[in-house]
């Protein structure tokens, strides 16, 4: 194998036996570099292994060691050595992804398990820190080898780690061994076991109507733990600590998987119901994706009757936990993959065989090949790729807001322009909450050199996309750049329809913009204003008055005839504020800064001299967009 290069700890491997004339089974032994990390056994089945190999940071000269089951004919084992070498970089300059446990203020401190379990490992805090962070680690070398087979290079998020007693390796954890480490916060909620346990998902309750509450209380504990400053972000993965399976109920009590966030915390929450299955060290995790032990309802759940067995109950936690982590990370449900609930099959990622399956009462895969496991969708690593936690060194930094702009042109199309550069657009029909066709623009495994900064899309070539489209329902694109930020066409063709389309008092044809803003109020009404200036050459712009106060209520517009037009209304601070234009140089208003949600919240003039004017409104809410002015046409609601 050649030298590799990678962002996380933990790294997936698989191979295959060269020259391997007929199928054998035995083992490889995974030694570490110079000794760093205790050495590991894998099983090989078919010529075929997968192994999770410990790294140290900087390079890594790793051994394989082949012993077959069958000894040799003068009785000896003959023993394959290989080596390779591989990098490991950590990605100490992007954001970390933080691994939570949280627990109530009168918390027992300890998790679902049957005795046997309780007996031999424990079910406390340590023991769920310890199979929690296995789990973590686990997600990233998915991930990481996830990204490598859709071309994009090992990229993966990294956790918060800290200096303490390693718990990756049995024998780490017995001797009192030190590693680097990822950091399991534990955090207090204000809520009690009863409130906690008295909150159920909708998806096991369907009379339950406080599901949400738990990602309330999540966000809420989160938010006070870490102390999130003006500007900054924290993506958070927490499990709470006790979820309580309820027999007689038939109900798993204190559990919500949900992932999402407010702009500026991002958490994806998750019960510790099938925690007793998840292996706590490297050397367990083969042993617990092949565990058959049937699953004891007496004292854990059978979550969604998929749990049948301990291996099935470890793919339903690791994998729906890390369903959930794809949520905060910005990804919606696909059609397919982790986010389809495709994760039923995650053990085969980490194992060449599969066990029997109660959840299809079939016997299990002779020999897993990555055309069986499970993955993250095309559109999923795409994300990843522009998303703040997947940073690498060598990109190029992204500064300010992005200024994407989206208008109707001639030929029922539309234009789009990032500066950025655009990466992809995905395709819905309306009501249809899945993607199923979308457009790339750029080849990722190139970098973004080629990424286009402005694209054309007609109704045509987007319904070619499709695989079945219905005219009468609309037409819904989400387009994202090259800095991972993205907007929403709702109507496409509307947008580029007649409605779009307007003609100047001279003759000439303008088209208006994407709105921006969206009416919350009945009483909403649309306004439009075509500056005089851009059709009459008498006509001269000298100032903007803006009227606003926590968001813009109005601008006017005044030229040198003392002659002016308002658009929206005058209120907010009296008397608003003024820009003044240099008329004398020929300087004329070339664009706007808008902050928008529901509605403009705050407004900057842009010219054609380069200068800015202060920003009207309200800086900090809504998103940004810029709005570079067409023909004088302007359009706000």
């Amino acid at each position: 194998m050649s030298s590799l290069q990678v962002h996380q700890k933990v790294l997936l491997v698989s191979g295959s036996l060269i020259d391997c004339s007929q199928p054998l089974d035995g083992q490889i032994t995974i030694f570490h570099h110079q000794d760093s990390f205790p050495s590991t056994q894998w099983q090989v089945s078919d010529c075929h292994f997968k192994a999770l190999i410990h790294l140290q940071p900087g390079p890594n000269r790793v051994r394989l060691d082949f012993s077959p089951v069958r000894r040799s004919l003068d009785g000896n084992i003959s023993v394959h050595t290989a080596w390779f070498n591989v990098n490991y970089l950590p990605l100490n300059s992007a954001p970390p992804l933080h691994l939570a446990i949280l627990v109530a203020k009168d918390s027992p401190m300890t998790f679902d398990a049957v005795p046997e379990r309780i007996k031999r490992e424990g079910n406390g805090i340590e023991t769920a820190i310890r199979k929690f962070r296995m789990a973590g680690y686990l997600w990233q070398a998915f991930t990481g080898e996830q990204m490598n087979r859709y071309g994009l290079g090992r990229r993966c998020f990294r956790f918060d780690e800290e200096w303490q007693c390693g718990t990756l390796s049995n024998r780490d954890f017995n001797s009192g061994t030190f590693r680097n480490e990822a950091k399991i916060h534990i955090i207090r909620l204000e809520q009690t076991v009863a409130e906690i346990q008295d909150l159920n998902n909708a998806q096991q309750n369907p009379n339950a109507t406080s599901g949400g509450k738990l990602f309330e209380f999540a966000m809420d504990a989160c938010r006070n733990y870490f102390q999130l400053k003006p500007g900054q972000k924290r993506y958070v993965s927490a499990m709470f600590m006790d979820t309580r399976w309820d027999k007689e109920a038939n109900l798993v009590r204190g559990h919500a998987a949900i992932g999402g966030g407010d702009g500026s915390l991002f958490v994806g929450i998750f019960g510790s119901h099938a925690l007793q299955s998840y292996p706590s060290h490297i050397e367990e995790v083969f042993p617990a994706f092949n565990d058959c032990t049937r699953t004891d309802t007496d004292f854990v759940a059978n979550d969604c009757n998929e749990s049948g067995s301990s291996w099935e109950a470890a793919n339903i936690g690791i994998g729906a936990h890390l369903h959930e982590t794809g949520h905060l990370l910005g990804c919606p449900h696909q059609e397919s993959g982790i986010m389809l609930r495709e994760y039923v099959t995650l053990n085969r990622t980490f194992c060449v065989k599969e066990s029997y399956s109660t959840r299809t009462k079939s016997a299990g895969i002779r020999l897993c090949q990555q055309s069986d496991e499970c993955s993250w969708h095309r559109l999923d690593v795409l994300r990843f790729r522009f998303h703040p936690c997947f940073a690498l060194p060598s990109d190029v930094p992204q500064a300010g807001e992005d200024d994407m702009q989206i208008w109707a042109v001639d030929g029922n199309a539309a234009t789009i322009t990032a500066s950025s550069g655009l990466a992809w657009v995905e395709i819905r029909e309306e009501g249809v909450e899945v993607c199923h066709a979308w457009i790339e623009f750029v080849d990722l495994s190139n970098g973004l050199s080629n990424a286009p900064r402005q694209i054309t899309l007609t109704e045509a070539e987007i319904r070619q996309r499709m695989q079945k489209s219905d005219p009468s329902k609309k037409l819904q694109l989400q387009i994202f750049t090259c800095k991972g930020e993205s907007q929403t066409i709702d109507d496409f063709v509307q947008l580029v329809g007649k409605s779009s389309k307007t003609k100047l008092p001279d003759g000439r044809a303008a088209f208006r913009s994407m709105r921006y803003g969206a009416p919350v109020t009945d009483n909403s009404q649309n306004e439009d204003i075509i500056f005089q200036s851009a059709f009459a050459q008498t006509k001269i712009l000298l100032s903007v008055r803006i009227y606003h106060g926590m968001a813009v209520d109005g601008i006017e517009f005044f030229y040198e005839d003392m002659t002016s037009q308002l658009f929206g209304k005058r209120g907010g601070k009296e008397g608003g504020d003024v820009f003044s234009l240099d008329a004398r140089r020929g300087e004329a208003i070339s664009g706007f800064y808008v902050r928008a949600g529901a509605w403009i919240d705050a407004i900057q003039i842009l010219t054609s001299a380069g200068r800015k004017s202060d920003i009207y409104g309200n800086a900090t809410n809504g998103s940004g967009y810029v709005y570079i002015l067409c023909h004088g046409t302007f359009k706000l609601c």
